[in-house]
């Protein structure tokens, strides 16, 4: 039994937006995804910190969670910027309890448990630098949503997984980065950059709190390992 994270799978088996257009690296991306996937076992725990599939409802995102299925490992997923498909968890779990999708579950207003680890986790926001009215709003949402996730916690050792970073090169997010220092965050894994802007990543620990970028074609489609197997 392990626990690993991977973000950005941009799956579209049931829309028209592969990610292959982009070439390079993305190439082939679902069978290195399948081919990944594969080798995990039906004990192990994966976060899917957000873009999982580009279909606009459920119903379009349906091939990519049967997709997701195949692969007995639990699977708990984060809102990202392009899941449109996304609603409220219980009509989530409500199409996917009709469909007969077992493996796939949320992290969103809660946390989920890994051993003695608290798995916590949003999709996060940005701030620009024009602080406009719509993004503080939609950043004091997130900021709730990811307290309420850390509380949920208790006295656990915390691991959280945001689909924005809250901090690159260049850029920090200050209420996220103060809530994952206050709730003695010990891991911090995000997503969302791609291409070139991997390159502004920030891993290795600020102040006490470890970060790593696990966007997709960052891991070159391999979810990342993040806690040694439990017995």
């Amino acid at each position: 039994m392990a626990l690993y994270a991977i973000g950005d799978l941009h799956l579209s088996l049931g829309a028209d937006k592969s990610m292959e257009v982009f070439g390079g690296a993305w190439q082939g991306y679902v069978g290195k995804i399948g081919t990944a996937l594969s080798t995990l076992n039906a004990d192990d725990v994966l976060i899917l910190t957000g873009d999982t599939s580009w279909g606009i409802d459920l119903t379009q995102a349906e091939p990519d969670f049967r997709f997701l299925d195949q692969f007995p490992c639990k699977k708990y997923l984060v809102k990202g910027n392009h899941d449109y498909w996304w609603g409220t968890v219980g009509k989530m779990k409500a199409f996917l309890r009709e469909k007969g999708i077992t493996t796939l579950d949320f992290l969103h207003n809660n946390c989920q448990f890994y051993g003695d680890y608290a798995l916590c986790g949003t999709r996060g926001w940005f701030l620009d630098e024009e602080n406009k009215a719509h993004d503080a709003k939609m950043l004091n949402r997130e900021v709730l949503r990811l307290e309420a996730s850390l509380r949920a916690a208790g006295d656990r050792e915390k691991l959280c997984f945001l689909h924005y970073p809250p901090l690159y090169q260049g850029y920090e997010c200050p209420p996220i980065l103060a809530l994952l220092m206050q709730y003695r965050v010990k891991l911090c894994c995000y997503g969302h950059l791609h291409g070139p802007t991997i390159r502004r990543r920030v891993e290795g620990r600020r102040g006490s709190v470890d970060y790593t970028l696990i966007s997709a074609d960052a891991l070159d489609f391999r979810p990342k390992k993040i806690c040694p197997d439990l017995q």
